[in-house]
């Protein structure tokens, strides 16, 4: 494709060079919904370990603000509302202790010499100020200083395209985009405060002048682009926070106004998703996408701007948050994350988010958008964490000429034309201006003219403009590595594949058909894209919580992909768009609580959280805690929950004091154990109460929790209305799996209620993991006849080897006619090799080798016609894959010429099947006596007799007491 020449390179013929999925950049956004993070934490770690520098800091003090001020100081009464109760932000007792938090706040300053550049009192005590490094650590060092931490840039968990470019739940509300009725409760006089970046007032979606809920304090910040009119009553409040910002950058991003006024689309989206008005028409670029309306129509909004171009420091956030509890919201949406998940607990946001929750004010905030494990954001227990759900397919089939199908998605009308010529770009344009990439100015309207274009894109709505431009009549979008599954609305025929599989299929397909390919593009497809409706997102992060070990985190998923509502015209002159991202799945959850705490308002945010997560039902696909929490909300039962479990004050304030917080014996409507000592039992004790009308009595059932062993005193019991009762619960490992999560969930039971709590634990062996276990080796491989023990228990220890089974490596051939290609398992450039894993093996060792400098191999794994791992080093071929404790059957072992200097590439392929029970006798395993718990300990080998020349590889085991525990895969070299 690229340069003319034969389908099948001759010797000595240089091949074309395609360099697909080798461009230097991250995976490419199809919409904000992974395009908006900061690159913060790398960034936090390494400042972190380095002596304070100069910047901006955040200071918080050591007394409680104003929200969660429980009485101590002479002569001021507290503040923190009872159970039940709203907080008086602006009561005598509050304004007598914020003047107290003022001058203990002033005299700070004064006695380093320091000017603040904002101030706190109402969730958060402290200050924003620029200091020398030298000033951060004296400050840090002062008895009424809490903590001083370096200001931190946040974004937004979703974004509009023009940034960067089913079967339901049957209890789900009328949501953004969804065809169902709307329920009873819609949130009335319920105020929702989101923090965003801002919003776009003439939208539809709020459209409606009431007068303000009684007990609202906020303000209508009003400005040259940003009327009072703005502030209808549906928009009750609307203000902005820069100072941070422009203390840090200096002036705003281009495009950005200094107002509440969304310039963006982010901000817009969220609030119109958890409370926006119904509309009948959601019209984008002349397609109508039907009804939409947010989950608590009759909830008001208050707007507080804090990110400016998508982003945002802590210390404007903190003013956001300051703001809102002191205006009076009952419930926030924070869509805003940080880059690969919180790093370390007790941030600045996450303590202003304690007190807000201990001024009753529920707050649903967005898990991320990074698509793996281990990688939360905003995963206090105090905050309900929402990952994205997928609730509509939006299926799109791209018919080959050949009869293959491959479906992707689509939210463009779609031709259905059949036979329609079909180029790949790199034969539509100039390569050197990246027409592979179908950027813009690089293709050749002769060319692309009556085609469909393929495109392996870097920027969707740059690629679809430039074969519109071109006079194609359709494109199909795919990244060679893989993507994630969503979609962006471009007003021209697109399908987008979003697996490097499908992109596979099609790469193979028109190498082939250089000039005859042909393909139809239609709506709809078979339901192979997806496991089923609903199902969890593929970008969505999900657990365990890497910050603690006893959080189950995300709390809930909810709607994130495809999600229809109001955006700014501001971003590129829509009303209504598509966006997709965890962004979209937390105003879901937010408006759900508003329509909770509009029916129940005396309960507390923790009661409101534990409803949604008890009665929540499982999606598709999984029923794991640590890609769904406890599911997919059902308001119409969380309305009616029987039990709720709630955490007390006293609990959360002491996990927020905690140098290293766990979580687990917090009273949560779940149980987390990520590292937890699998020679010992685990008690712990949770707290039901009765918010119902009538005396239940309650049996209780175990479901999954494979191989552990579940006792639960009492097995049945009965509880008042208003009453609690307190359940304790034994875990023992019994036969779990070392080192592997074991999940399922406990559930009480009456003749009208089914309470759910769901559980996972990983009893910790050899190998602590702050992720799930989806990369199973690691940790468990040593090299050089040693290995290294990470112990979760502390005991005596013995061990034992299986002895070295040498490396089976095999000379492999293979050919292929162009180098940048696109693996497919029956792909140009692939070959594959059947290998046998019989029951009882230990380990799979495969591996590839290549003397060749100029060829770079990558090696894929499949089993039962789907892929398992991959190797695929951009710059070597000495690729890996490690299995340990395989399943037992056929495996293939994919060979794929990623480059090649040749048409005809030799290389080496090594394969170890190493058995559980062998004892080959030519070697021995030493072992230290005793290890302790989070303890290092080493093991060697020590070959016995003449050994090969050859890389070997061994299984190891270990005996604490009569406990066996597997260990490690040793190779000797």
């Amino acid at each position: 494709m690229g340069s003319a020449g034969p389908a099948t390179a001759q010797a000595g013929t240089p091949l074309p060079e395609l360099t697909l999925g080798q461009y230097s950049h991250a995976r490419a956004p199809l919409t904000g919904g992974g395009a908006l993070h900061s690159d913060a934490k790398s960034e936090a770690k390494s400042e972190a370990k380095s002596e304070a520098l100069d910047g901006q800091y955040v200071v918080r003090l050591r007394e409680a603000p104003v929200a969660s001020y429980a009485g101590g100081v002479k002569g001021l009464e507290a503040t923190r509302p009872t159970t039940g109760k709203r907080i008086q932000p602006h009561s005598d007792a509050a304004e007598g202790y914020r003047q107290h938090l003022g001058q203990a706040q002033r005299d700070v300053l004064a006695d380093f010499g320091v000017r603040a550049q904002q101030t706190y009192t109402t969730a958060f005590n402290g200050f924003a100020a620029k200091l020398t490094g030298a000033q951060a650590r004296e400050l840090a060092g002062d008895s009424r200083i809490a903590a001083v931490t370096p200001a931190r840039l946040v974004k937004a968990d979703a974004a509009p395209p023009a940034a960067s470019e089913a079967p339901r739940a049957e209890e789900a509300v009328a949501q953004n985009a969804a065809r169902s009725k709307p329920q009873r409760v819609h949130g009335s006089d319920v105020v929702i405060g989101v923090i965003d970046t801002g919003i776009w007032p003439e939208s539809a979606s709020f459209a409606a002048t009431m007068p303000p809920p009684a007990g609202w304090h906020g303000t209508c910040q009003a400005d040259k682009d940003f009327p009072a009119s703005a502030c209808n009553g549906k928009v009750v409040g609307a203000r902005y926070f820069a100072d941070g910002w422009l203390s840090a950058y200096g002036s705003l991003p281009d495009g950005e106004v200094l107002s509440a006024r969304d310039m963006i689309g982010h901000g817009t989206h969220t609030a119109s998703t958890a409370a926006g008005l119904p509309v009948k028409h959601a019209m984008v670029l002349g397609q109508d996408y039907g009804a939409i309306s947010g989950v608590a129509p009759d909830a008001r909004i208050s707007v507080y701007k804090a990110l400016w171009g998508g982003s945002g420091t802590d210390a404007d956030i903190l003013a956001a948050i300051d703001a809102a509890v002191a205006d009076g919201v009952q419930v926030i949406n924070y869509s805003i994350g940080s880059s690969m998940g919180d790093y370390q607990p007790n941030s600045p946001i996450g303590d202003a988010f304690l007190n807000a929750y201990l001024a009753g004010v529920f707050v649903a905030a967005s898990a991320g958008n990074d698509g793996m494990s281990g990688v939360i954001s905003n995963a206090e227990p105090w905050v309900t964490t929402v990952g994205a759900s997928v609730e509509r397919s939006h299926e799109a089939t791209v018919r080959l000429g050949d009869g293959t199908r491959i479906v992707g998605t689509s939210m463009d009308r779609l031709p259905s034309h059949s036979r329609t010529p079909i180029v790949f770009a790199d034969q539509a344009g100039s390569l050197d201006d990246g027409a592979q990439y179908c950027q813009s100015g690089s293709l050749d309207p002769a060319k692309v003219k009556g085609r469909i274009v393929a495109c392996d894109f870097l920027d969707s709505a740059d690629a679809v403009a430039a074969v519109k431009a071109a006079g194609g009549v359709g494109v199909v979008l795919f990244q060679s590595t893989g993507n994630v599954r969503l979609n962006v609305i471009h007003g021209f025929p697109t399908v987008y594949l979003w697996s490097a599989e499908q992109a596979g299929k099609l790469f193979n397909y028109l190498w082939a058909h250089r000039s005859d390919g042909t393909a139809s593009l239609s709506a709809g497809g078979d339901g192979s894209s997806l496991v089923g409706l609903p199902s969890v997102a593929g970008l969505s992060s999900y657990g365990p919580d890497q910050t603690h070990t006893g959080l189950q985190k995300p709390d809930l998923v909810a709607d994130g992909i495809d999600v229809v509502a109001s955006v700014s015209p501001a971003a590129g002159g829509r009303l209504f768009d598509a966006y997709s991202g965890t962004s979209m799945a937390a105003p879901h959850v937010a408006g759900m609580a508003a329509v909770l705490r509009a029916g129940h308002p005396k309960w507390s945010p923790g009661a409101t959280a534990s409803a949604l997560r008890t009665t929540a039902a499982d999606t598709r696909g999984t029923t794991s805690p640590l890609r769904q929490g406890s599911g997919l909300p059902r308001p119409a039962s969380a309305d009616d929950p029987g039990l709720v479990i709630e955490p007390s004050a006293a609990e959360l304030t002491a996990f927020a004091a905690a140098t290293t917080p766990d979580g687990k014996e917090i009273n949560l409507p779940s149980i987390a154990l990520r590292e937890y000592d699998g020679t010992k039992r685990v008690k712990l004790t949770r707290r039901l109460t009765n918010v119902g009308t009538r005396t239940e009595r309650y049996t209780t059932r175990v479901d999954g929790l494979a191989g552990m062993k579940v006792t639960l005193t009492p097995r049945t019991f009965s509880v008042k209305p208003g009453a609690t009762t307190t359940v304790t619960i034994t875990l023992e490992r019994g036969t779990a799996t070392w080192d592997r999560y074991t999940t399922g969930s406990l559930t009480f039971t009456s003749t009208k209620h089914r309470v759910r709590m769901t559980v996972a634990g990983r009893p910790w062996g050899f190998t602590p993991r702050p992720y799930d276990d989806t990369g199973i080796e690691f940790g468990r491989t040593g090299g050089q006849g040693r290995g290294s023990l990470e112990p979760g228990f502390t005991g005596p220890l013995t061990g034992r080897t299986t002895g070295y089974t040498p490396v089976t490596w095999t000379d492999k051939k293979l050919t292929t006619s162009v180098s940048g290609g696109v693996f497919s398992p029956a792909g140009v450039g692939t070959q594959g090799t059947r290998i046998v894993i019989p029951p009882g093996t230990a380990g799979l060792i495969v591996q590839t080798a290549s003397d060749d400098p100029g060829t770079n191999l990558d090696l894929y794994l499949y089993k039962d016609g789907k892929l398992i791992d991959r190797s695929w080093a951009s710059w070597h071929s000495n690729e890996r894959s490690v299995r340990f404790f395989p399943e037992p059957g056929i495996y293939t072992a994919y060979v794929h010429a990623r480059s090649a200097a040749s048409p005809t590439i030799p290389y080496q392929l090594g394969v170890t099947v190493v058995p559980k029970n062998a004892n080959r006798h030519n070697a021995t395993l030493t072992t230290p006596s005793s290890v302790q718990r989070g303890g290092f300990s080493q093991v060697t080998l020590n070959p016995v007799g003449p050994q090969p020349d050859v890389e070997q590889w061994t299984y190891t085991e270990f005996r604490t007491g009569r406990t066996s525990i597997p260990g490690l895969l040793i190779s000797s070299r």
